[in-house]
């Protein structure tokens, strides 16, 4: 078992179960929005605008965006450990591994950083 301080999870169960989770919450919320514009088919501004004012949308919305970002970590991580360590063996691996990882924690960092201010409309 590869055991790093990258993982997001404490083992592959825990990483496993959070993508679950994850993935049953972003298809619950694009179900939601989905049904949401069919039953609204001329949706003005002011709808939209009055849906994400509630709080409870903006939870969920959070709570998907928490998913989503958690979700596309545990993958990328997987892919860059199994590919980048395993495929290409050694110390250049390693590092190109960690820089990769630091890259994508920072755009995951970012997309979520930008994604609380865009939700809770913090300036």
């Amino acid at each position: 078992m590869v055991t790093s301080v990258t993982s997001f999870g404490r083992s592959g169960l825990y990483d496993w179960l959070i993508q679950r989770v994850g993935g049953a919450v972003m298809a619950a919320y694009t179900i939601f929005i989905v049904v949401y514009l069919v039953l609204n088919p001329e949706l003005t501004f002011e709808q939209w605008q009055s849906l994400y004012n509630q709080l409870w949308m903006r939870v969920f919305t959070l709570v998907t965006l928490l998913s989503f970002i958690s979700h596309a970590w545990i993958g990328l991580w997987a892919v860059l450990t199994d590919y980048l360590t395993v495929r290409l063996m050694g110390s250049k691996a390693t590092f190109l591994r960690i820089f990769a990882q630091i890259v994508l924690g920072a755009v995951a960092v970012t997309y979520l950083v930008w994604g609380v201010q865009v939700i809770w409309g913090i300036n």
